[in-house]
Parts: structure tokens; C-alpha cells; sequence
């Protein structure tokens, strides 16, 4: 039974006397200040991560893209997390942060591939819409074996996590988790739809 149900099991059965109050301290109201302060860290860093992208890019368009991809590079984190069971804590928190942060690099580095190559070929004078498909086909393909390199590096280190039992283990179970899902979901995101957004915003960049 978690806290939540044992709440209300409380509130409908025990009625308390006037000038008497219930209140839930220890660990849980640990947890509550926590869940408050997640509150507006995630927003922050959520901006940190658009700011950073911004920088990047130079450009509105590639960072809006980015960040408008996060929260479905996520699904795979929230998935993992229903099937064995989780509840949103600050420990899942923790480990959805980090997958946004993950995921976002995943994004970046593939579009600093496909504008590398369609600018070799802007560059030797080629600006239609053929050569920009081409160029995204290019860059796409020499993402596909770094990128599953580092998901299997990243899986295999927390599989171990995920798997561990014994002090903590609780704990880092839940901040693992929300990683492992989104190494599913994340790459094939970046790898597929990420080329597919690019060449609409620079195909209708080119019909201007």
C-alpha cells in the first residue's frame, strides 16, 4: 500500500476530534519538499537546455524542433516505468532530467550531421530539393553506428542498476529506469523523425 492510499484510508475512517490534526512527517514530508522544489527545476532546466540550443544553432527553428521532440523521447521512460510498476517519485525525476538532457544531445549532434552535409553540397552549388534529400540521407546513415555504440554503452552501464538489489538499490532502481526506456525511444526518434522534421523546415525554407 503506498502513502497516498493509506491517506485516504485514513481520512474515511478516522474522524478526528476538534483541535485534533493528522499529520504525515518523516520520510514523506522529505519527499514533499522535494517534489515541490522539482517543481520549478525542471521547468529551469528545461529553459537551460532551449538557452543552450539556441546558442548552438543560431536559429529559432532548430531549437524549437529539438525541444518540441523531448517530450516524445520521453514516452519510452514513461512505458518502462509502467510496466515494472513505478510511481512518479523524485528519484524518477531525477532520471526523466537526465533523459532530457541525453536525448537533447542525441538531437543536436544529428542535426549538426545533416546541416554539415547539406552545406557541403549549398557549398558546390547544389540547393535543390533532390540534393537536399540527399544530404539528409547522408548525414542520417553516418549517425546510425555511433549512436547505437553509445546506447548500448549506456544501457549496459545502467542494466546493473536497474537489476541491483541491496542499500539504495530502491532508489537508483527509479532513477534508472526512466534512462533505460528512453534509450529506446530516444535514438529511434533522432534518427527518424528528427531527419523527416529538417526536411520540412528546409524544404519550405527552399520553396521561399
Amino acid at each position: 500500500m503506498c502513502l497516498y492510499e493509506l491517506q485516504q484510508r485514513v481520512s474515511e475512517s478516522v474522524q478526528p476530534d476538534a483541535g485534533m490534526t493528522i499529520s504525515y512527517s518523516g520520510q514523506f514530508e522529505f519527499l514533499q519538499r522535494a517534489n515541490a522544489r522539482l517543481t520549478w527545476v525542471v521547468p529551469a532546466t528545461l529553459l537551460i537546455i532551449f538557452v543552450l540550443l539556441y546558442l548552438t544553432f543560431n536559429r529559432l527553428a532548430e531549437a524549437l524542433l529539438i525541444m518540441a521532440t523531448l517530450p516524445f523521447a520521453l514516452t519510452g521512460g514513461v512505458w518502462l516505468l509502467y510496466w515494472l510498476g513505478f510511481n512518479l517519485s523524485v528519484a524518477t525525476g531525477v532520471g526523466f532530467i537526465a533523459l532530457a538532457g541525453v536525448s537533447a544531445e542525441f538531437g543536436v549532434i544529428m542535426l549538426i550531421y545533416l546541416q554539415n552535409a547539406w552545406h557541403s553540397r549549398v557549398e558546390a552549388g547544389r540547393t535543390n530539393n533532390p540534393a537536399l534529400l540527399e544530404s539528409i540521407r547522408e548525414g542520417a546513415v553516418l549517425r546510425v553506428r555511433p549512436k547505437v555504440m553509445t546506447v548500448a554503452v549506456i544501457i549496459a552501464g545502467l542494466l546493473p542498476i536497474l537489476w541491483g538489489e541491496g542499500a539504495g538499490s530502491e532508489v537508483m532502481k527509479r532513477i534508472a529506469a526512466p534512462m533505460v526506456g528512453g534509450m529506446i525511444t530516444a535514438p529511434l526518434l533522432s534518427m527518424l523523425v528528427l531527419p523527416a522534421a529538417y526536411w520540412l523546415i528546409r524544404r519550405r525554407g527552399q520553396a521561399k
